[in-house]
């Protein structure tokens, strides 16, 4: 087994840069959404229950999160031909990029030690980053709960723009 990711930094940190493939023949850097705030969020699984209801929560909010300029991105350590199937199973729209060599689930401090059965192994725990249009961590869930979560992101995005157009931030 691997060594459990380290804590992940607090809000108004810098997050970790990141480069990955993603489905459709897309890519997704840390450098390339520079200017725009975005959800990273990490799933354990393509096609399982749980991370398509939240892939699919995320869908059906795109339109809107886009529209408040939010990009959305989908993260797990899936290949790409099992990227490219959900997607399509599931009409995704938005990224869902391949951490195949595990650097990015590490740098986010989502690659931890879990149990299931009284069998411990390693794998993703669910965690969402809002991060804001310069790089900066807004806010953090670990340990998410599928249900109403994509509203509490919604909820956040709806927070960090007011502030921002109260103190000339993000």
């Amino acid at each position: 087994m691997s060594k459990v990711s380290p804590p992940f930094p607090e809000p108004g940190s810098v997050v970790p840069d990141f480069d990955m493939a993603a489905n459709g023949g897309r890519t997704v850097s840390l450098g390339g959404l520079h200017g725009h705030p975005f959800v990273l969020y990490f799933y354990p699984k393509a096609n399982t229950s749980g991370c398509t209801k939240e892939a699919c929560e995320f869908e059906a909010a795109l339109s809107d999160l886009q529209g408040e300029g939010v990009s959305v991105i989908g993260v797990s350590r899936d290949g790409m031909p099992a990227l490219d199937k959900f997607a399509a199973d599931h009409g995704l729209t938005f990224p869902l990029a391949s951490d195949s060599d595990g650097r990015v689930t590490e740098a986010y401090g989502v690659w931890v030690e879990k149990s299931m059965y009284g069998r411990r192994y390693m794998g993703i725990e669910r965690a969402t980053f809002l991060v804001d249009a310069t790089g900066h961590l807004v806010q953090a869930w670990r340990k998410v709960k599928v249900t109403n979560h994509v509203a509490a992101v919604r909820k956040a995005i709806a927070t960090m723009r007011l502030q921002a157009g109260t103190d000339g931030g993000a």
